[in-house]
């Protein structure tokens, strides 16, 4: 597929309570909409996830409430639970991430037009940079203790109770301090579908398989694409190309000019596995930088900077 533009917009919305997330949020209704299942749009779902949260993300409740509360929507905790509960749809995304010497490293490859596009910098409980999806949730983040995470889809076409990984990574930079914390707590949050998570601080970096059907595994090395400890079909792997750009992540390290060049930088837009941008978390700085073939933006705890910037995703054939 040829280049094309993407607009990125980043904002800061502090803790919710002002009126700037809300603003935000409502214009993502249509959009949400498409990620929900027919069960997801009940009373019924609204409430299991609401009991997922009490027991497993209380420090979120209070959030929830606040937030559900200023969203001019009959559904509006149902529309916030969405990022939570095992009732959003299941899809396949092609990303590839790697941690190491303090630093997060990762493409996001997905269909374009479903990645909001929001680089958000809150303070809900403390302070947070990352890249929203799904009105809350996170697909990479850091925080203010220097602690960093993302996800990648691990591959497996299973399905049950639990949280989206989204506000899974939103609840681990909004609560732990060291990846160590953060690892304890993953080991008892239930996962709606098997995901891949890459944590770094200033001491370690390690990647973990998670998952409605295993207990967490840590991998031997803090890297991951779209697998996990099972063998890959050929037809699996000829679609998504996940060994082939685990091998080559491995090979280049943190290597933000290699993110950007294939393997690893992909253009299957139309089967939702392009890559849509590549962050490099510093996270003991307070820092990340989003790439893009030609271009990067920068932002941080110490300048954050608000406004929207259009980019053109996609290599030039």
């Amino acid at each position: 597929m040829s280049q094309q533009p993407k607009t990125f917009r980043a904002i800061e919305v502090g803790d919710g309570s002002d009126g700037r997330w809300t603003t935000h949020t409502q214009a993502l209704w249509p959009l949400a909409e498409g990620w929900m299942t027919e069960e997801s749009r009940t009373v019924k779902s609204a409430d299991r996830a609401r009991k997922l949260f009490e027991a497993h993300m209380p420090e979120l409740v209070p959030v929830l409430d606040r937030l559900a509360g200023q969203l001019d929507r009959p559904a509006g905790e149902t529309f916030l639970t969405l990022a939570t509960f095992a009732t959003l749809r299941p899809f396949f995304s092609g990303c590839t991430q790697i941690g190491g010497s303090g630093t997060l490293l990762r493409n996001y490859d997905f269909s374009s037009d479903e990645c909001e596009g929001t680089i958000v910098s809150s303070h809900v409980l403390r302070p947070v940079i990352g890249m929203q999806d799904a009105a809350w949730g996170l697909l990479d983040g850091m925080n203010d203790a220097g602690l960093a995470v993302s996800l990648t889809f691990g591959g497996r076409f299973v399905h049950g109770p639990g949280f989206a990984v989204l506000i899974v990574l939103r609840y681990l930079l909004e609560t732990c301090s060291t990846v160590d914390e953060a690892v304890g707590k993953l080991k008892s949050i239930p996962i709606a579908i098997p995901q891949n998570v890459t944590l770094v601080d200033s001491e370690q970096a390690v990647t973990v398989f998670v998952g409605p059907d295993i207990s967490l595994i840590e991998t031997p090395d803090a890297c991951a694409a779209n697998h996990q400890h099972l063998p890959v079909p050929d037809e699996q792997e000829q679609f998504s190309r996940t060994q082939e750009r685990l091998g080559a992540i491995r090979a280049a390290g943190t290597d933000v000019a290699a993110m950007l060049k294939p393997p690893l930088y992909q253009s299957a837009y139309n089967e939702g596995l392009g890559t849509v941008y590549t962050a490099h978390y510093q996270p003991s700085e307070g820092r990340v930088s989003y790439y893009w073939p030609g271009e990067s933006w920068e932002q941080s705890f110490d300048d954050f900077a608000p406004g929207p910037r259009t980019v053109t995703i996609g290599r030039a054939s």
